[in-house]
């Protein structure tokens, strides 16, 4: 029956049993994962795609980069492999960053999906495991053979074989074999979920395929963001933004041209790929700009293949948002989180009252190894990634929140969860008074979190720490956040991206960034004022 009608009603409970799936895997993989960054860091996504893997569904607590890249990947293993060869059973893999999210980091899991013999959709996955081999994700990485394990377009189980060379290589290659094996099984069981409530679903309403239906939403959805984009008067709108970068500043630029129902944004201007592993490959920045848009114009509508239709971008082959290969890129978020703000920064100019001024928070975290020194581990390998947030940006409407992950919604790292997994004590963690910036509407307020190193030998940490001397821009005439800082032993580090060692006893002192302010700082209510007093803020 994939030439039925679907009414309006039965459109949206088909569409919303199909959400209902994605968000029971997202479940799954919390639940089932084997490290903090799935089952407490929430940093993964669950899509549904059709059989030409077009975006059908995505979890909604996804991380928006995963917009776009992982439908992307799905398109990747139809053109390598060929939807002749699949078979049911089948489950394929990659890490390819060019292929897949950005980074070797992400490992993506598909499932091709038959009924009655026949191709019809794809469940796919993708979760940043906690080790990947290489240079535990240091920006120090000069091209991307440092920067771990590479696994290209593959299987991973063929027709219900598990391909146990792939493991073992797997295993070999990373300090937490334990873990990733496990996270990549997590990610497998959310896929075969999918698969069963996808059937499940296809036989209650007597489909034999989606397709159709599939086309019948992204039409609806395409419809939507072509008329929220004909609301914006047509024109070119640009932004320029500064940012840390390494020995010198790097610059962002945007052209966004609005021409009557679609958009293409232009990075021409933005600073070239550097040999350092901080290059965004442009899936990433497609995904970041498409994001970008759809909060700005349509925020309230699920995300499917539809509504990213009539945006394009165009970004310089060799530049920071568009790299060649083989460009490190672990610490890709260094620059790829800064795309929605140049891009909002931009849409500021024509529609003030649907941005936000710039975030504090392009994703701070701290990845630390070592061996472990007693119990039944000792003399193996560990590795944990801990996430700690800035302040977003204030808006037309409110405050920007603070110690809250933005692009990216990541989740900041317990102290508990940190003293678990890691040898790092928690001595304190606390907001930062007046680190927001000012404006009618201030900037989040960032996180101050002072860690002392109690492992009896020494450990490995790497910083991808931003808006250290380039603070997060105010807009509207709101004024610039409070810039971050990191110390180890209560030195400031002149450059946090390169790899330190702690010894036993030492500090480090991580202080997040403050979101930029919106509107004029003489605007803003006297009694937004008085609580700020009362709470400490300021």
């Amino acid at each position: 029956m994939t030439d039925r009608t679907f009414d309006p009603v039965l459109l949206e409970i088909l569409w919303t049993r199909l959400r209902s799936i994605v968000d029971e895997a997202a479940k799954a993989i919390v639940r089932t994962s084997f490290s903090t960054l799935s089952n407490e860091a929430n940093d993964f996504s669950c899509v549904l795609t059709d059989s030409r893997g077009l975006s059908i569904a995505q979890n909604t607590g996804s991380i928006p980069s995963f917009i776009a890249t992982l439908p992307a990947t799905v398109r990747h293993f139809l053109r390598e492999l060929g939807a002749e060869t699949m078979r049911p059973g089948d489950v394929l893999i990659t890490n390819n960053p060019w292929q897949g999210t950005g980074h070797l980091n992400d490992i993506t899991i598909v499932k091709p999906i038959f009924v009655g013999g026949q191709l019809v959709a794809f469940s796919s996955t993708t979760a940043h495991v906690p080790d990947i081999g290489g240079r535990i994700r240091s920006a120090e990485a000069r091209e991307v053979f440092e920067e771990g394990f590479h696994i290209p377009l593959m299987h991973l189980i063929r027709a219900g074989e598990v391909d146990e060379t792939l493991l073992k290589l797997l295993r070999t290659n990373v300090r937490t074999p334990e873990q990733t094996q496990g996270d990549v099984f997590a990610q497998v069981a959310a896929n075969e979920l999918m698969e069963a409530r996808l059937v499940a679903t296809m036989a209650d309403y007597g489909l034999t395929g989606i397709d159709r239906l599939a086309d019948e939403l992204y039409a609806r959805s395409e419809q939507a963001m072509r008329a929220a984009i004909a609301a914006v008067p047509d024109g070119i709108y640009r932004y320029t933004m500064r940012t840390d970068g390494i020995e010198v500043p790097f610059v962002f630029a945007a052209a966004v041209h609005v021409r009557g129902d679609s958009i293409l944004v232009d990075f021409a201007g933005t600073s070239p790929q550097q040999p350092r592993a901080i290059n965004c490959v442009l899936a990433y920045t497609y995904a970041m700009t498409a994001f970008a848009i759809k909060a700005a114009l349509l925020p309230n509508l699920p995300n499917n293949e539809g509504m990213f239709r009539p945006i394009a971008i165009d970004a310089p082959e060799g530049s920071l948002l568009n790299p060649r290969f083989p460009a490190s890129v672990g610490g890709r978020s260094s620059t790829g989180h800064y795309v929605p703000t140049v891009v909002l920064g931009a849409l500021e100019q024509v529609i003030p009252e649907r941005v936000m001024a710039g975030a504090g928070s392009p994703l701070w975290n701290l990845t630390l190894a070592g061996v472990r020194a007693s119990g039944p581990d000792a003399g193996k390998p560990f590795a944990s990634v801990l996430f700690f947030n800035g302040g977003m940006g204030g808006t037309a409407t409110q405050d920007g929140e603070s110690a809250l992950s933005w692009p990216s919604n990541i989740s900041s790292t317990p102290c508990e969860i940190t003293e678990r997994d890691s040898p790092l004590f928690t001595i304190h963690k606390r907001l930062v008074p007046g680190s927001g910036g000012r404006g009618q509407f201030r900037g989040g307020l960032g996180q101050e979190v002072l860690m002392q190193n109690r492992h009896p030998t020494p450990i490995a940490v790497i910083f991808l720490a931003e808006r250290l001397r380039e603070p997060a821009p105010g807009m509207h005439g709101g004024e610039a956040g409070g810039r971050g800082d990191v110390q180890v032993n209560g030195q400031s580090l002149a450059d946090s991206k390169r790899q330190i060692i702690l010894h036993t006893g030492d500090t480090v002192q991580m202080r997040t960034p403050g979101g930029g302010g919106f509107g004029e700082p003489a605007r803003r209510s006297a009694a937004a004022i008085a609580r700020d007093i009362t709470l400490g803020y300021c």
